[in-house]
């Protein structure tokens, strides 16, 4: 299964790298002097951007919010083309995220393969029922609830340093607890509240060993971002310079930031999950209050 998994992951690359050079291709035939002004060619702070936040997101943090902020402090990128630019920009570094840890993370295929399943049908089938549902409402109670699971899972560590459930999978009947948890927030990603937190609990309250949830996210998001970009590219709502920029930035962190995670021991892979969990939920709080601005169709 998990190569199943690796190989429709490789073709979905090579789909979406094929779309991004036919649109480039077409936007210098149109405009002439693109190439030569450098209209294409990423600047150090455009790379910069995609490394930071890519290692970030390789780490389960997330990279969509802290890039937004970088946008919007340095107004880079106009804020009717950021939730775009972000797409098209992550979409080959979140593709390769999930190849690493899908191939070098021991998860039962079977597990793996039914949890991302279950989101990305999630965000298909559901995106037309949560679209009516109150986005800030979900946030505040999504939010709440990550900051009682973080502060459940730091007394947990206070209290209990053994090395705790270390389970690679899950059997019938919990499987499909799972699964239908995982369409829920698959269905959420669509109006912006993220995967990976509540994933990372998720697999912690079944028992899962933490480095679990790395495989099932980032290959959730992986099939996701890239389809999403498609449209973005083809609509023109991005800037593909910028876009490129972050793609260029990011490939490396994720190859740097993957094994940082591969190589923490349990017990301070749980103190990350704490971090990124509680990071989540200020964010989320702090979105939901703030007042309105252009929406991010985020999948992290």
């Amino acid at each position: 299964m998990k190569l199943v998994l690796i190989t429709s992951l490789g073709l979905l690359a090579v789909w979406f790298m094929a779309v991004v050079v036919i649109s480039i291709r077409r936007s210098v035939e149109k405009h002439k002097d693109l190439a030569s002004d450098a209209g294409l060619v990423p600047n150090r702070l455009e790379t910069l951007i995609g490394f930071v936040a890519t290692f970030f997101d390789t780490l389960g943090i997330g990279s969509f919010a802290p890039t937004t902020a970088w946008f919007r402090n340095t107004n880079l990128v106009p804020d009717e083309l950021i939730p775009g630019t972000m797409n098209v920009g992550y979409a080959l570094p979140t593709i390769l995220t999930a190849y690493i840890f899908i191939d070098h993370v021991d998860i039962e295929p079977a597990t793996l393969l039914s949890m991302i399943v279950a989101s990305v049908l999630g965000a298909w089938l559901g995106a037309g029922i949560v679209a009516r549902l109150p986005r800030k409402r979900i946030q505040i109670g999504m939010g709440s609830a990550l900051i009682i699971a973080g502060l459940l899972m730091v007394a947990s560590q206070l209290n209990l340093k053994s090395e705790g459930a270390q389970a690679l999978g899950l059997e019938l009947p919990v499987l499909i607890l799972a699964c239908l948890v995982m369409a829920i927030l698959g269905a959420l990603m669509t109006i912006g509240v993220g995967l990976y937190a509540p994933c990372m609990i998720l697999v912690s309250l079944m028992g899962m060993n933490p480095l679990a949830a790395f495989p099932i996210m980032m290959g959730a998001c992986a099939f996701l971002m890239p389809v999403a970009s498609v449209r973005f590219v083809h609509s023109g709502k991005q800037l593909m310079k910028v876009a490129l920029g972050m793609t260029l930035g990011g490939l490396p962190a994720v190859l740097i930031a993957a094994f940082l995670v591969k190589s923490l021991p349990l017990y301070y892979l749980k103190w990350l999950v704490v971090v990124v969990v509680l990071f989540t939920a200020g964010q989320m709080l702090r979105s939901a209050l703030a007042p309105k601005r252009t929406q991010q169709h985020s999948y992290k």
